[in-house]
């Protein structure tokens, strides 16, 4: 049976009358009215974008893609409910629900996707990942349900990371308050300090997406969307102990390693690598092991070489067991066998590989070099999953040279979900020197069109953000990666996509 709000019962009580305040007067004398109140004052709130993060949370799916377009249309704008959807998502999932994070881990690609869309269609992105989102909050029962509330007590002086390590959820948020007090950015920084302790793609990615997210939700909003990774450390750090497993061994190996190459207090080198130099790091990512790699991006950072070109080799190891993957090996729902898209080994590595860089970015030079090592550390180890080739070395190949004609031959083999045919039509486009953003043109309308298993929108950015970061020779790669993607992934349309677009072509 559904609970109602308080919105929502009193509404009822006054329609029948006329008057809401009918509804609170027998609300009062029914003894409801004190409960309800303490229970909205609980409820975390954000000033002008409330309306809208009601709206996002609590409309059903079938209900709110027609007022979302009515809102964009009256003036609202489209940063606007990105932002109030995340904020929504925040409230009700507090980072700790799979489809939940996922859904709020695609709401800025999909901003930013909208910019690359032809008119009338510039918000279809946006409203393909809110149908999404709606739909798992209902599933979930989190459409009037919250697990993030406004923090109890004063704001506390002890560590963050010795609480978030204890494992004391409400010290931990506390914290994060007391340091947020004090510097957001440097809260930041200390909350990657156990972002690092495991090797989780959605902890990384969570933890990279919710701060890029707050360009919408305002810096305000920080305490909110930051208190995700708590949430979400302490979960998956409680299920380790739980299952009777040890810390990872990077909690122990990171820190000795920035000792032993001198890197705390070190400042961020600007020796610029060439290309040889980022391919043989690259392979060293693909092919070592955990250990061995991160002594790796340990000693390069430590020769003083730019941590943006050892970002570099990160995301070409990472394209490259994407392109390597001979794909699943058994049918799971909207993922036959031989695909690539969703939850696999290349898009996590590449999506992880690119949060890692991000956060690289943002603070100072220890926190760079030790998301770099945590980012080599994660990359590495996997390439026993895949292929010594790429996928495509024996497919069937292209020789068409005019860019139309090539793009025409990309597109039918993605909708005929040809894999390795894709890729190599891909290769040839790049080989060619093609206009790169025609083919990122062609393969944004599969990225919005199909479903990709959550993972459509995130990687769609994260090949498109590394291509543009590569170095001139390897920028191809990412291109041959995404269209393998977008031809594994074709078939299996969005739901509410094509509600959205007849919605914005009317």
């Amino acid at each position: 049976m559904k609970t109602a709000s308080r919105r929502e019962f009193l509404g009822g009580v006054g329609k029948g009358v006329g008057y809401a305040a009918l509804g609170f007067a027998l609300a009062s004398r029914l003894g409801f009215a004190q409960a309800l109140s303490r229970i909205e004052r609980e409820r975390l709130r954000f000033g002008a974008l409330d309306p809208l993060v009601d709206l996002a949370q609590e409309t059903p799916a079938a209900a709110l893609l027609p007022l979302l377009v009515q809102k964009l249309r009256s003036g609202t704008a489209l940063a606007d409910i990105v932002g109030a959807a995340a904020l929504a998502n925040a409230r009700a999932y507090g980072g700790t629900n799979y489809n939940g994070y996922h859904a709020l881990m695609a709401l800025m690609p999909s901003f930013e996707m909208a910019a690359q869309m032809p008119e009338p269609y510039a918000a279809l992105p946006v409203l393909k990942v809110l149908h999404r989102n709606a739909r798992f909050l209902q599933d979930s029962g989190r459409a009037t349900e919250d697990a993030l509330h406004p923090l109890e007590g004063a704001t506390s002086a002890a560590g963050l990371v010795e609480s978030l390590r204890a494992r004391d959820l409400p010290q931990a948020e506390r914290s994060l308050a007391a340091s947020q007090d004090r510097s957001r950015a440097r809260a930041y920084e200390e909350l990657q300090t156990v972002v690092r302790d495991d090797m989780n793609v959605h902890r990384v990615v969570l933890s990279w997406r919710a701060h890029d997210l707050l360009r919408l939700t305002g810096q305000d909003q920080a305490l909110t969307m930051l208190r995700q990774s708590v949430h979400f450390c302490i979960d998956e750090d409680g299920q380790r102990a739980r299952q009777g497993q040890g810390p990872n061994a990077i909690r122990a190996l990171l820190p000795r390693l920035m000792d032993e190459h001198g890197l705390d207090g070190r400042e961020r080198g600007k020796r610029a690598a060439d290309e040889a130099w980022i391919e043989r790091l690259g392979e060293t990512f693909f092919s070592a092991d955990r250990a061995t790699a991160a002594g790796a991006a340990a000693a390069a950072l430590a020769e003083g070489f730019d941590p943006e070109d050892v970002g570099r080799a990160l995301s070409l190891a990472a394209a490259r067991l994407l392109l390597n993957d001979p794909g699943q090996a058994r049918e799971t729902p909207g993922k036959p066998v031989g695909s690539v898209h969703g939850a696999t080994v290349g898009v996590h590595a590449s999506d992880a590989a690119n949060a890692w860089r991000h956060i690289a970015r943002v603070g100072g030079a220890q926190n760079a070099f030790a998301s770099l090592i945590a980012g080599a550390y994660h990359t590495a180890g996997q390439s026993d999953h895949v292929g010594a080739l790429p996928h495509d070395h024996d497919g069937d190949p292209c020789t068409q040279d005019d860019p139309a004609a090539l793009l025409g031959e990309i597109d039918g083999r993605i909708r005929g979900r040809d894999q390795k045919g894709a890729c190599l039509a891909a290769r040839r486009y790049c080989d060619l020197g093609h206009p790169p953003a025609d083919l990122f043109a062609l393969l944004l309308g599969f990225a919005v069109s199909e479903d990709g298993a959550l993972h459509s929108e995130k990687y769609f950015r994260t090949a498109q953000d590394e291509h543009a970061t590569a170095s001139a020779g390897q920028r191809a790669i990412q291109l041959v990666a995404l269209t393998r993607v977008m031809a594994s992934q074709f078939g299996f349309p969005a739901p509410g996509c094509d509600e959205a677009r007849a919605l914005l072509a009317t």
